[in-house]
C-alpha cells in the first residue's frame, strides 16, 4: 500500500513521502496560478479549479489567497462562496455542500501529526475526512478539525474551533464549538 493510499484510508502514513511531496507541488502550482487571477479571469479560474479539485460545481467563487494541500481530495458543490485567505489541508477527503459560504480565513484541517514524539519526528500523520453540508455558513476564522461533519443549514460562529460533529439547523459557537441553539423562523430578517 502506498503512503497516498494509507493517507486516504485513514491509516498512519509518512507525510514526507516523495509521492505526496510531488502531488503537493502540483497543487501549489495550481493554487498559486489561481491566486494571480482577477475577477476578469473567471473562465481561467474555472479551468484551474477543474484541474485542482476532485469535483467542482457551478457558480463557485473563491477569493484569493486560497491554499490547499493536494486539491484532488476536495469536492465542492454548486453556488459555493469561499472568502479571502481560506486554507484547506485535504490529506483526507473534504466535501463542501451546495450553497455553502465560508467567511475569511476559514481553515479546514483533515490531518494531524502523531502525538508520540518518536512517530512525529518520523513524519507520521493520520487523516480523517471532513464533511460540510448544504447551506452552511462558516463565520470568519472558523477552524474545522479532522473527522468532523457539519449538518445542513447550520451556522458556525466566527472564531469557532470545531472539534466534534455539529447537527443540522443550529447555531454553534466557541472553542471548542458547541451548539448554542436551533435556527427558527424568528431568525428570518425579512418577514
Amino acid at each position: 500500500m502506498t503512503e497516498w493510499e494509507k493517507m486516504l484510508a485513514g491509516i498512519p502514513c509518512d507525510d514526507r513521502d516523495r509521492q505526496l511531496e510531488q502531488r503537493r507541488l502540483i497543487a501549489k502550482k495550481l493554487f498559486r496560478e489561481y491566486n494571480r487571477t482577477t475577477e476578469e479571469d473567471m473562465p481561467k479560474r474555472k479551468e484551474i479549479m477543474q484541474k485542482l479539485f476532485r469535483s467542482v460545481g457551478e457558480n463557485v467563487f473563491i477569493e484569493p489567497d486560497f491554499i490547499c494541500e493536494f486539491g484532488s481530495n476536495i469536492t465542492i458543490g454548486n453556488n459555493v462562496f469561499i472568502n479571502f485567505g481560506c486554507i484547506i489541508f485535504d490529506c483526507g477527503e473534504v466535501t463542501i455542500g451546495d450553497n455553502t459560504m465560508f467567511g475569511p480565513r476559514a481553515g479546514i484541517y483533515t490531518t494531524n501529526h502523531a502525538l508520540n514524539a518518536e512517530e512525529r519526528i518520523k513524519n507520521i500523520c493520520i487523516s480523517k475526512p471532513i464533511n460540510i453540508g448544504k447551506r452552511v455558513w462558516l463565520g470568519a476564522d472558523v477552524k474545522i478539525i479532522q473527522g468532523v461533519t457539519i449538518g445542513d443549514d447550520t451556522v458556525i460562529g466566527a472564531g469557532s474551533v470545531v472539534t466534534k460533529s455539529i447537527p443540522s439547523g443550529v447555531v454553534a459557537v466557541g472553542n471548542p464549538c458547541k451548539v448554542l441553539r436551533k435556527i427558527t423562523e424568528k431568525d428570518k430578517l425579512i418577514k
